[in-house]
Formats: structure tokens, sequence, C-alpha cells
């Protein structure tokens, strides 16, 4: 059986740059478990479809994100990448399986003792 995820390879790219704009390649590569190669093409579909934006400085490549674009997905179209990576990128925040309270990073309940 083949291992499947979530986020696609696109997604998790923009996931890297989101976290650190002056990313090399190869870091995405690595991060995303993809070749170089491959990275190299996730990146340029990305600034072909004005994701990102590269600008070159020195001998690095730093990478301008743009959030309000909409994810490419039938039927989400009106979902802008920001708003995933938004969630991605939040601090942690642990869900309690009561309804209506919310675990912190802490381990509290509401802000309550655990």
């Amino acid at each position: 059986m083949t291992e499947w995820g979530f986020l696609t390879n696109h997604l998790h790219a923009l996931y890297c740059v989101a976290l650190h704009p002056g990313i090399r390649i190869r870091e995405i590569a690595d991060s995303v478990g993809v070749q170089e190669r491959a990275a190299h093409r996730i990146v340029a579909d990305l600034v072909a479809g004005g994701y990102l934006t590269r600008r070159r400085v020195g001998s690095r490549n730093f990478y301008e994100l743009h959030p309000n674009q909409p994810i490419r997905r039938e039927g989400l179209d009106e979902v802008a990448v920001g708003e995933i990576l938004d969630v991605l990128l939040r601090p942690e925040v642990k869900h309690s399986t009561t309804p209506g309270a919310a675990v912190g990073a802490s381990g509290t309940v509401n802000g309550g003792v655990s």
C-alpha cells in the first residue's frame, strides 16, 4: 500500500518558504521529500502561478509569498492559500474532546488547571 498525505508538494514548499523566505532549493527538496530537480520545478510552478516572487540577493534567492492567491482546486477557489498557511503556521493549539473546550499549548483547558 502506498503512503499518502493531505498536503501537496506545492503546498509543502509554500509552507517551507513561509517559514524561511531565504530557504535554498536543496532544503525545500529535503523537507518535501523530493529530488532537487523536482523542487526546482515546484518553485518555478509557484513563481509562474503568482504564489511566489523570487528576488536575487547576492548568490541567494529570497522568496516573497503572495497569500491572497486562490488555491488551485475546483470548488475551493474562494479559499486563499494564505488561509491554509495561517492554520499551518499558527502556534500549537491542542483540542479537547470536550465540545467548546480548547486545550492550550501548556495542556490546560480554557486557561484552567489541567
